[in-house]
C-alpha cells in the first residue's frame, strides 16, 4: 500500500459523517488508471461483475458508508467532453456500486462559482486533502490542510457545484 493510500485510509478511519470529492480536470494520468484508460481507448470495457474490478478503494468506501459516512463526488467537466471523461463516465458505475453518490456539472454552468485551485477531498467539513497534479495529469502528491478557511472554501464550492450538478444516472455525455 502506498503512503498516499495509507494516509487516505487513516483519514477515512477518522471520518464520521461525510467525505466529499471535487474533481475539476478533464484528464488525469494517474498510474494504474492511466494504463486502464489506454486499454479503454483501444476498445476494452470493464466487466460489469464487481469481482473483476473491485479494489481497495471500493472496499474503503463500502466500509465507511456502512459506518454512516456519506460519500459524494462531483465532477466539473468541459463539453464536449474529453475522451478521458467518456472513460470516467463509463466506469462511474463502479463508484456508485461501492456507495458513492456522483454528480456531473458542465463547466459552463460553474462560471460564477468560487472554486479552489485544486481538486480536493473534504472530510467531515473540516479537513481538506488537496490533490495536486502535474501538467500531464499525473499525481504530484496530496497535501493535508486543517485551516478552517480552506475547509469553508471547499465546502462552499462543493455544495454550489453539487446543487447545480446532474446525478450520474441522468447525465448524458456530450
Amino acid at each position: 500500500m502506498s503512503q498516499t493510500d495509507l494516509a487516505f485510509t487513516e483519514l477515512l478511519a477518522n471520518t464520521y459523517h461525510s467525505a466529499v470529492h471535487l474533481e475539476m480536470r478533464d484528464s488525469y494520468g494517474i498510474g494504474e488508471e492511466a494504463a486502464e484508460f489506454e486499454q479503454w481507448c483501444s476498445g476494452w470495457r470493464p466487466d460489469p461483475d464487481p469481482a473483476t474490478w473491485w479494489n481497495d478503494f471500493h472496499t474503503w468506501v463500502r466500509e465507511a458508508t456502512a459506518r454512516g459516512v456519506v460519500f459524494r463526488r462531483a465532477r466539473l467537466v468541459s463539453e464536449p467532453v474529453s475522451e478521458y471523461i467518456r472513460y470516467e463516465h463509463a466506469c462511474t458505475y463502479q463508484n456508485v456500486t461501492a456507495g458513492e453518490l456522483v454528480r456531473w456539472l458542465p463547466r459552463r454552468q460553474a462560471s460564477d462559482i468560487a472554486l479552489p485551485g485544486n481538486d480536493f477531498w473534504l472530510f467531515d467539513g473540516r479537513l481538506v486533502m488537496w490533490n495536486h497534479f502535474t501538467g500531464e495529469g499525473g499525481s504530484a502528491g496530496p497535501e493535508l490542510d486543517e485551516r478552517p478557511e480552506a475547509a469553508k472554501l471547499c465546502a462552499s464550492a462543493f455544495e454550489a457545484v453539487w446543487e447545480r450538478a446532474t446525478p450520474h444516472e441522468d447525465y448524458t455525455i456530450r
